[in-house]
């Protein structure tokens, strides 16, 4: 009877932690990198800028004032920060790549574009998820 329970605990531990490849780390680092930059752009030279702000809010109707709309609707509804949360739990549940980088891309806008709380957890529960066994290939 203990060896029947052993048998499953040896097989846990015999599993390797989830661990992107390298290239899976290029392709993270590269989306990482190009979200936090575009919220950076967005956030200094879009919406906190008064120029941009005064014409977008007198009625002209470009792409720029378009995406400002959108992404002023997204932070301060806290879709961002929702996103990166429900994507790192999944993460945390079923490890794979899918979730990592959706939650990273969220977390990254959710951070810069004031949805920091919700943000930040996201991004802690991202990093408990690379302590998780892998799936199992079988």
């Amino acid at each position: 009877m203990k060896r029947a329970k052993a048998a499953p605990k040896a097989a846990r531990a015999a599993r390797p932690l989830f661990k992107p490849t390298a290239a899976q780390l290029n392709w993270l680092l590269i989306a990482a990198f190009l979200s936090i930059g575009y919220a950076l752009y967005l956030r200094y030279m879009v919406i906190e800028q008064s120029t941009v702000s005064l014409a977008c809010e007198g009625g002209l109707r470009t792409w720029l004032c378009f995406t400002r709309k959108v992404f002023l609707a997204l932070f301060q509804n806290g879709v961002f920060g929702i996103v990166a949360l429900a994507a790192a739990i999944f993460n945390l549940v079923r490890p794979s790549m899918s979730p990592l980088i959706v939650a990273l891309i969220a977390g990254g806008f959710g951070i810069v574009l004031y949805n920091v709380e919700t943000s930040a957890l996201a991004a802690g529960l991202l990093i408990l998820s690379l302590a998780r066994p892998a799936l199992s290939t079988e």
